[in-house]
């Protein structure tokens, strides 16, 4: 390559911007061919090594941990579920509980599993659970996971309150930071991960995180391929800044899954394009596990075959796209590293706004956060709507004869439970949702 390069004259980004300008004709620049995202960045037509900015990030992981996520309803079921993942090429298995259950019973069941890695998410808070967590020893590798600041913008409640929430979670052996509700919901690139830092600095100030704490922190990925990319990076990299105000390095586990807000019922295969692409930015962008969703996640229940396919596309990617050699390729992109410098300042920005604002729960509070984020989802659903935001198969390429009122198992679309709650809660809703509804009535 460099004697390749000597036989070209270097050509300045002021050449090139000429020479661009005069092919136009006299159409302006900026109006023809630069674009501002939703999260106010401007999309230039070409980037240049003299005109790009780049961040200092850590090196990141040579490889990549796929996981599948495994719902405990019945613990016999979602051990076997595990198993039989785990012998298909997944390293990784996320439990997911929303109530109390046989712990003893699960860990029993997988002990032979020594070589494999347990995330357990708990969406629920028992004490006597907790203290049980607190003395069981295993050979397995297990993490447990409580998120009450992430439950509280989710539901709109505490547990048991404030005080007794950040209390049971000092015995939690890690802590987590569930940034997908922020994505799913409409929130934009910026706002994720300016709220993802603020998340995080409530447990920081809350003294729950040192040098030995393990922070599972979740992010959720888009279409947008290179700025989702750049979006983890920047989150890594301000992530260690933040940390290292207060004089700590604990160790950050970024998981990302697949956005849903851009998921569709109907022609339902495209799910596997976006799917694929989104796991691609996130093996790219420094993922340490990545939890792929079935094509049919959002109206079947979940099945072996969805599953399966869902698992295969991650370890095609890793094994025969060599994918797993990948995850440090952006490293140099003049264009990936002006977005990822971008997304980190405006995050950094956002971040410091929040703060000064009595920090990220208080601002839940005050209804402000929420706000925020339904303008960025009222925004984005107009571009949807005006197809300027394309999902092939639904509001761009639909096919006519695609029935879907029968194969329904699940209910695809935002459930309202009417109750009580302290805040205004922050509730997920896809970007098809009300065009999907739509067509239902009309079969």
């Amino acid at each position: 390559m460099e004697n390749l390069f000597k036989d070209f004259q270097p050509v300045s980004s002021k050449a090139w911007k000429q020479k661009i300008q005069m092919d136009l004709k006299g159409a302006d620049y900026n109006d023809t061919l630069i674009n501002q995202t939703n999260d106010v960045i401007k999309i230039k037509p070409f980037y240049h090594s003299d005109d790009f900015k780049s961040l200092q990030i850590s090196d990141l992981n040579n490889d990549f941990s796929i996981c599948q996520t495994v719902f405990i309803a019945d613990e016999k079921i979602a051990c076997n579920i595990a198993i039989n993942a785990l012998k298909k090429g997944v390293t990784v298995i996320r439990f997911i509980a929303n109530k109390v259950f046989d712990l003893d019973f699960v860990l029993n069941h997988l002990k032979n599993q020594t070589e494999s890695s347990f995330i357990f998410n708990l969406n629920f808070l028992d004490e006597k659970f907790n203290s049980k967590i607190k003395k069981t020893t295993t050979k397995l590798n297990c993490t447990f996971n409580l998120d009450v600041i992430g439950n509280y913008a989710k539901n709109g409640n505490w547990f048991k309150g404030q005080v007794l929430d950040i209390k049971n979670t000092k015995v939690i052996n890690s802590i987590s930071i569930n940034a997908t509700l922020y994505q799913n919901a409409g929130a934009n690139k910026v706002q994720q991960i300016a709220y993802a830092l603020s998340h995080l600095n409530e447990y920081l100030n809350a003294n729950l995180i040192n040098n030995d704490t393990l922070i599972n922190c979740t992010f959720s990925v888009g279409s947008d391929y290179f700025l989702e990319i750049s979006k983890l990076r920047a989150f890594r990299y301000l992530f260690n800044k933040l940390v290292a105000e207060y004089g700590i390095k604990p160790q950050l586990n970024l998981i990302v899954e697949p956005t849903l807000r851009n998921k569709t019922i109907y022609d339902y295969n495209i799910n596997m394009l976006r799917t694929t692409t989104e796991c691609m930015s996130a093996i790219l962008g420094g993922a340490d596990i990545i939890s792929n969703i079935s094509y049919d996640t959002l109206y079947h229940k979940s099945n072996d075959f969805g599953e399966r396919i869902a698992r295969n596309q991650l370890i095609i990617l890793k094994e025969e796209s060599y994918f797993k050699e990948a995850n440090t390729i952006a490293k140099g992109s003049y264009y990936i590293e002006q977005l990822t410098y971008e997304l980190a300042e405006n995050s950094l920005k956002l971040f410091k706004e929040i703060e000064n604002n009595g920090g990220f729960i208080e601002q839940l509070k005050k209804g402000a956060i929420q706000r925020k984020i339904e303008e960025s989802a009222k925004k984005e659903q107009q571009q949807f709507d005006a197809n300027e935001i394309i999902l092939v198969g639904t509001n761009k390429f639909s096919n006519e004869n695609d029935k879907m009122k029968e194969d329904l198992q699940l209910f695809p679309f935002v459930k309202k439970q009417p109750r009580q709650t302290s805040i205004q809660p922050i509730i997920p809703k896809r970007l098809a949702e009300k065009l999907e509804q739509e067509r239902l009535k009309q079969e």
